[in-house]
């Protein structure tokens, strides 16, 4: 997919502050020597299964692979 592709579902792919994901997530960029990163861009790839990655111009150099939605869990609207 291109990125103009991937942009266009906003709702599944985006950009995501480092500042609300789970402290281990942080700490783990910390020990990654990738604390420097302000977000982190995340690819919804079905149900809860996400990839996380630094977005740099047109690459994303992938991180993490996320099985289960824990790394920035979605707050439930109406909940």
């Amino acid at each position: 997919m291109t990125w103009k592709e991937i942009s266009a579902n906003p709702g599944y792919n985006h950009s995501v502050s480092v500042s609300e994901m789970i402290r281990e997530a942080q700490k783990r960029l910390e020990e990654l020597n990738l604390d420097d990163q302000d977000e982190l861009y995340r690819l919804r790839m079905n149900g809860k299964l996400r990839l996380w990655g630094i977005r740099d111009r047109n690459i994303l150099r992938l991180l993490w692979w996320d099985r289960e939605h824990e790394i920035c869990p979605s707050q439930k609207k109406h909940t």
